[in-house]
């Protein structure tokens, strides 16, 4: 076998990781996709798709298949979550998509998975995947790399690729800095039956209820089949790790202020499933040879963007560019990707921090807040938005 004929090997088999090796078989490059988990899967609840991700989803070829699964709401609504008043509207009418050329969607994280992992499995003579292979050991051999998974099988490769999240082991590799910082800010995620939400709220918006160290986001996901609910606040309980069950007693206090109609949406859900939100500061240097670190595993971001799998298919298409352009010398082409690609996502990092800020803003910075979003035109909102949604072109 030789160097040319080895394939990318490819830590993590969720969002990142299929969407890397779609994007790298699109371009004529195999892939080893290998995920520790026993079977492939994504967990969570909803997630938001700015107009950037569906220039990704075109050049993936999948675009039809997310249509079948996402929501496209009628406008992005903030309101006061202990009040009820509404702050500001966006609607996502004409005017968005003629300034965006693509629409602002949501989606549930089971679909979206499904949609790449499919696609994926249709290319089997390029993309072979793996499951309950946790990577042990890695090698980079300066001609090619190896990796060794918990079975005791040897993976060959010509690079290898980390798209294992968060809590990287392909991070420690490269980075070696450790776990990631907590923020000290608390997840609840959980769907509801459109049929059980209150008629009254059930508004085709992507809703978020802003409050003091709270808020609660609402949305519709499966086809208007279910709503998505997300209640975050500050809490100083906090575990490192992730998908447990909350308490909801501790929700129900950090929301006790809350207007009426959050406290109802609240009480509708009888299990809510904990996240701890974590992320790192952003860091130059994603790749050390012919290894390199894509989403979550270069990048890790709060939520308040909702733009963690919107980067990390970024970072894919990238990737994939870069290698066809790198003319066969992969460290110089991995180079190049997270040259490209570090100074946005970094931006984004830095922004979502921001962004949690002023959701959980209190007193006068509340009172700014309202005062400044309240006031604004629909096209300077845009205009905000555009270094987000209208990024210069990624991948050719």
């Amino acid at each position: 076998m030789t160097e040319k004929s080895l394939p990318f090997i490819i830590v993590g088999g969720g969002i990142g990781g299929f969407g890397c090796a779609l994007a790298l078989a699109r371009r004529g490059f195999s892939s080893i996709v290998l995920e520790q988990a026993p079977e492939f899967g994504e967990i969570g609840a909803g997630l938001q798709l700015g107009p950037n991700v569906f220039r990704m989803f075109d050049k993936l070829g999948v675009t039809g298949e997310i249509n079948k699964y996402a929501v496209y709401p009628k406008g992005l609504m903030m309101r006061d979550v202990v009040t009820g008043e509404e702050v500001t509207t966006l609607p996502l009418n004409e005017a968005f998509l003629k300034r965006f050329k693509n629409p602002y969607g949501v989606i549930h994280r089971v679909d979206l998975h499904r949609v790449l992992m499919e696609a994926c499995q249709k290319l089997p003579q390029q993309i072979t995947m793996l499951n309950g292979r946790k990577v042990t050991d890695i090698t980079d051999h300066g001609d090619g790399v190896s990796a060794r998974d918990e079975t005791g099988a040897t993976h060959e490769g010509c690079a290898l690729i980390g798209a294992d999240g968060l809590w990287s082991t392909v991070r420690q590799k490269i980075v070696g800095d450790g776990k990631p910082n907590v923020s000290g800010h608390i997840t609840y995620r959980a769907v509801l039956k459109t049929s059980e939400m209150p008629e009254e709220l059930r508004w085709q918006m992507m809703v978020i209820w802003a409050g003091e160290k709270t808020h609660l986001v609402q949305y519709p996901v499966r086809g208007g089949e279910m709503f998505n609910l997300v209640a975050t606040f500050h809490s100083a309980k906090f575990s490192e790790g992730w998908d447990s069950f909350g308490d909801s007693a501790e929700l129900h206090e950090r929301f006790a202020a809350a207007c009426p109609q959050v406290r109802l949406l609240l009480s509708k859900i009888e299990s809510w499933r904990m996240w701890v939100l974590c992320d790192r500061p952003p860091i130059r240097d994603w790749s050390k040879g012919n290894i390199a670190l894509l989403g979550d595993a270069a990048h890790p971001m709060l939520q308040y963007l909702a733009q963690g799998a919107n980067m990390a298919l970024e970072d894919a298409v990238c990737l994939a560019s870069k290698l066809v352009h790198g003319k066969g010398d992969i460290p110089a082409a991995l180079t190049a990707y997270w040259q490209e690609r570090y100074l946005r996502t970094a931006r984004v990092q830095l922004t979502a921090r921001l962004y949690g800020e002023a959701y959980h803003a209190a007193g006068a910075t509340r009172d700014l807040r309202n005062a400044v979003l309240g006031a604004r035109t629909q096209e300077q909102a845009f205009d905000s938005m555009a270094w987000l949604y209208d990024p210069p072109e990624i991948g050719d």
